[in-house]
């Protein structure tokens, strides 16, 4: 009897630690966790098994054998296939899946290339343990009756698994205090609380998100108005106005990264007219992207609404019924007519509804093209008709207009048509980084094109044009390859260095002819808005936002990511280490410290504004009340 016991508590048992198994060879083949010390290498083998002992427990409460290793194969199935989703949404955004990630089905259909590139037949092995099990339990040698788990060794099992979650939690607490309470950086949490225990965190969150939209008050505002109003920076006066009354074009460079401009591949330039417009051109050299898991929707947000985004999912799926003071509105009350365009379809990224939201008259998506297959490649139209096409719907904009446009040929995978490459691929064991100089390039040759356009069509003179990468196209995934382009080693200091994008401004008849200047102050897609909008005229003193004009003398060199990390004139804070920019060596941490907490404010007042749609109260008589009681 005692013999059989054995045998039907080990059904769950065993399929808790294959998985649990399965789970840590993942977090050391799959993941890039930096481990760096004995103690987190320790709290990273023992996460995952609490949460799985708990789960695969619930066995013991079945009296019936079928029901029960049912239940645990559909167990085994749904965990492991969380597993595997983290797996591959990893490969490409070397991050963690989010619940308002899944919420984003209507992205999904529009994935095509990039999320088959990341799927791999040979993925069937993470579900090797699923398949032992289900032999298992098909072959294991039949017996006549079956004998459900007494409440004592229920009791003593679950104890276990409480006595192991406790552990783990002291262990993280002592490695890491007040993990909890730091919730932008997923990659701790998965390291210190497991994948499974981080999902449920998730969850919760969530519910608590959804919830504070309805608790939150106008009196929120007034600590943050204050903060905004003492940070506030005045526009440099010899720029402020200077393309007043313009027509303000805006190109989201898809996918492009600095490190591409001013360079080659074997002795060809990947971007040879960009090369030549920044020097024609206002040029910031030290700008970085500030994106989460949002992309290219998130470099938009931040673009219109000088908040940053969220540390979970894209504000363009979870906050589209916010109330906003976007670039746009801004722009509309000054007479501007305002669109954007962008040849995809226009439920992607939630846009058609977000658009509304942040005040646009009118989105130009796909319906609005002409697309065919020949022109046609990888996530939709090419860049080089697109532009074509746009200009022509320019020409029939009521004057002055505001338009977005967004690129998509550069987008990974990075596949073009042969016709369409103007170099040769790089060579090295990373077929993305591979083809992506490839893809680059093609951009390069659409904007010269866009350029010649809008010069032929009447455009140009009367019109600023600026253009920025809106994200990173290489994730860390490519490091080793990264390292043979660049010659040298993709440390954490690097790495954020290769976060930074173009940010060029360029003016006819004030920037071109070599009149141009590369600025290096340190700043960010935060800081989009108040510069534009300065350079037209329109004055962002009342507005709540982050971000500070870039051509103003009093600008501060800084930039925060949604993770935390971030850069100053002279140092880079990453990985709880602070960089000296000079040496790129680890130095001092007091030397970071005085900034850490700006990046902490910041990142938190913002997601309140988010979160609790604090906006909604911003010109309400509740709100202003209670800063003149505050005031005073």
């Amino acid at each position: 009897m005692s013999r059989l016991k054995i045998q039907k508590l080990s059904i769950p048992v065993v399929a808790a630690v294959m998985l649990w198994l399965k789970t840590y060879i993942v977090y050391k083949t799959s993941f890039d966790i930096k481990i760096e010390n004995i103690m987190q290498e320790l709290i990273l083998f023992i996460n995952p098994l609490s949460f799985l002992l708990f789960a695969f427990g619930i066995a013991f409460f079945f009296n019936s054998e079928k029901i029960r290793n049912r239940y645990v194969m559909a167990t085994s199935f749904i965990l492991g296939f969380i597993l595997y989703a983290n797996i591959a949404f990893y490969r490409f955004f070397t991050d963690f899946i989010t619940l308002p990630v899944l919420f984003q089905t209507s992205n999904f259909a529009d994935l095509g290339d990039s999320a088959l590139t990341e799927i791999h037949w040979y993925d069937i092995i993470y579900f090797v343990d699923v398949i032992i099990l289900a032999m298992f339990m098909k072959y294991k040698r039949k017996v006549e009756e079956f004998v459900p788990v007494k409440k004592m060794h229920q009791r003593a099992y679950f104890l276990v698994a409480f006595a192991l979650l406790f552990l783990n939690i002291g262990l993280a607490e002592t490695e890491r205090p007040q993990l909890l309470t730091r919730t932008f950086d997923r990659e701790m949490l998965v390291k210190n609380l497991g994948t499974y225990n981080y999902h449920l965190y998730d969850v919760f969150l969530q519910s608590k998100s959804s919830a504070q939209r309805a608790m939150a008050d106008g009196s929120e505002l007034v600590d943050i108005d204050n903060y905004v109003r003492a940070n506030y920076v005045k526009p440099n006066e010899d720029m402020f106005g200077i393309a007043e009354n313009r027509n303000l074009i805006v190109v989201s460079l898809e996918s492009v990264q600095s490190f591409v401009l001013n360079n080659d591949v074997y002795g060809e330039e990947v971007t040879p007219f960009l090369n030549s417009f920044i020097k024609d051109s206002y040029y910031f050299d030290n700008f970085y992207h500030q994106t989460g898991q949002g992309k290219t929707s998130d470099s938009e947000f931040l673009l219109e609404n000088s908040l940053y985004p969220l540390n979970r999912g894209a504000v363009f799926f979870t906050h589209s019924g916010n109330e906003y003071d976007s670039m746009a509105e801004n722009l509309s009350k000054k007479g501007y007519y305002t669109s954007t365009m962008h040849a995809n379809n226009k439920s992607f990224w939630n846009r058609d509804i977000m658009y509304q939201a942040l005040g646009y008259d009118y989105y130009y998506s796909a319906t609005d093209y002409e697309i065919t297959p020949d022109i046609s490649v990888g996530w939709g139209m090419k860049d080089i008709p697109f532009f074509e096409q746009s200009v022509e719907m320019m020409k029939e904009m009521q004057k002055p207009f505001y338009t977005k446009m967004i690129t998509l040929t550069n987008h990974h995978p990075f596949r073009l048509d042969e016709e369409d490459k103007f170099i040769d691929e790089y060579d090295s064991k990373s077929g993305t980084l591979n083809r992506y100089f490839q893809t680059v390039r093609y951009t390069d040759e659409a904007v010269k094109a866009f350029i010649q356009k809008l010069k032929d069509e009447g455009l140009y003179d009367n019109s600023i044009i600026v253009m920025y990468g809106d994200h990173y196209g290489i994730s860390e995934n490519h490091n080793e390859a990264m390292a043979q382009y660049l010659g040298k080693e993709v440390t954490p200091f690097v790495s954020v260095q290769l976060q930074r994008v173009p940010f060029i401004v360029h003016i006819p008849g004030v920037t071109d002819q070599g009149k141009g200047k590369t600025i290096s102050k340190v700043g960010g897609q935060i800081d989009l808005k108040p510069t534009l909008l300065h350079l037209l005229g329109v004055d962002t003193k009342s507005s709540i936002q982050f971000g500070e004009d870039l051509f103003s003398d009093d600008h501060r060199d800084f930039a925060v990511f949604r993770d935390g990390s971030f850069i100053t004139k002279d140092y880079v804070y990453t990985d709880n280490t602070c960089y000296s920019k000079e040496t790129e060596q680890p130095v001092e941490g007091s030397l970071c410290e005085p900034y850490k907490e700006k990046a902490r404010v910041e990142l938190d007042y913002s997601d309140k504004i988010i979160y609790g749609d604090l906006l909604r109260f911003y010109e309400s008589r509740d709100y202003r009340g209670n800063l003149m009681e505050q005031q005073q």
